[in-house]
């Protein structure tokens, strides 16, 4: 009992919300292409949706997560949903495998050729927040591993950022 509950990130907070935002869904076989196929599909994505800034953390962090389902599960496909809003966007990772919980960091520094679990320490430095959540209930049916990734603050009336802020108050933006 209590090495099954060890697993599960003590404070995991519920997934943002999907319906606060433009939404777009890829699904992809488990193979070695799964990681590569999700980092570009967002990397392009971030990019058509005016988020550059975003696009080099999501690429990396899409990838590791990614690389988890695709080495760590049986699940035949693995769906990847991107929630883009004005100033952040978070992408959720859902394989079939419920069971097959993620495990932040699990290496020590020393230790060069331990590298299982930095990868979601990655994630947890690079997001404003993370986490994982479990469907289905007492019969659970599958997981997904979130992350949120938000774009800096500018100065008042500088940068992209107070540009975005104004089209989208005036209804104009995303």
């Amino acid at each position: 009992m209590t090495a099954e509950s060890t697993l599960v990130p003590p404070l995991s907070p519920p997934p943002p919300s999907r319906s606060n935002g433009q939404s777009y869904r890829l699904v992809v076989p488990n193979s070695a292409c799964a990681p590569r196929i999700a980092r570009d599909f967002v990397g392009s994505l971030l990019h058509i949706t005016d988020h550059p800034a975003l696009a080099d953390d999501a690429r990396l962090c899409v990838t590791e997560v990614v690389t988890n389902s695709h080495r760590h599960t049986d699940s035949w496909q693995i769906q990847v949903d991107v929630t883009v809003r004005r100033r952040e966007v978070t992408v959720y990772v859902e394989d079939n495998e419920p069971r097959a919980l993620p495990v932040p960091g699990g290496s020590d520094a020393g230790d060069a050729e331990h590298e299982h679990g930095r990868g979601l320490l990655l994630v947890e430095n690079l997001s404003v927040g993370w986490g994982m959540t479990i469907y289905g209930g007492c019969t659970p049916e599958s997981k997904v591993v979130w992350f949120t990734l938000a774009e800096a603050e500018t100065e008042a009336g500088t940068g992209a950022g107070a540009g975005a802020d104004s089209a989208a108050d005036g209804g104009a933006g995303a």
